[in-house]
């Protein structure tokens, strides 16, 4: 018989990954909650607000599901200049959006070495112009149906899941080389 595991039953590891989420002007509820939400699933280090402050309504207590008690995140209200300052700290950016240049996200390369920034943009209108042109790299999720878009949690999803597991695999070989020495 198949049983169904919970929280208190499960056997997942905790981790954590350096890698850090910047919101760029993100304004649903729902969205806002939901990432607080993925940023815990897959171990992302903190959650950085750029543009617009969060507010903690109660559909983004709900839809968190008290991850926004114990996930580090702090408001920055120089986007620009913050940008700069993560990537003189050796963060690679990833924006997610799709543009003339942009990649898939599951052809992403990123030095490993480094910690990674996931950008996201505002529901609407995406990543701004400006700090699309000060990340390091712009991916974006294929996509086969007659939209371009997808809900920002979800994107937000895929991408974290495509960035953790590079990180992981990375901790799976280390593993492997020590076992062989």
């Amino acid at each position: 018989m198949v049983e169904q595991l919970n929280h208190d039953n499960n056997t997942f590891k905790e981790r954590s990954f350096p890698v850090t989420i910047i919101c760029d002007h993100v304004t649903s509820a729902s969205n806002i909650g939901s990432i607080f939400r993925l940023a815990d699933a897959f171990g992302v280090e903190k959650i950085i607000f750029i543009g617009v402050e969060p507010v903690f309504s109660r559909r983004v207590e709900k839809t968190a599901r008290a991850t926004h008690k114990f996930i580090p995140y702090e408001y920055i209200e120089n986007e620009e200049g913050f940008i700069v300052h993560l990537k003189e700290e050796n963060y690679t950016i990833i924006a997610l959006e799709i543009t003339n240049n942009s990649k898939a996200i599951e052809n992403l390369k990123i030095p490993l070495q480094n910690k990674t920034a996931l950008l996201i943009g505002n529901e609407n209108y995406g990543v701004s112009q400006k700090l699309l042109s000060i990340a390091n790299h712009v991916h974006h999720i294929e996509m086969f149906g007659k939209n371009s878009s997808m809900n920002l949690a979800q994107a937000t999803a895929i991408s974290l899941y495509e960035i953790t597991n590079r990180y992981r695999m990375v901790f799976i070989w280390a593993f492997y080389l020590i076992l062989l020495n």
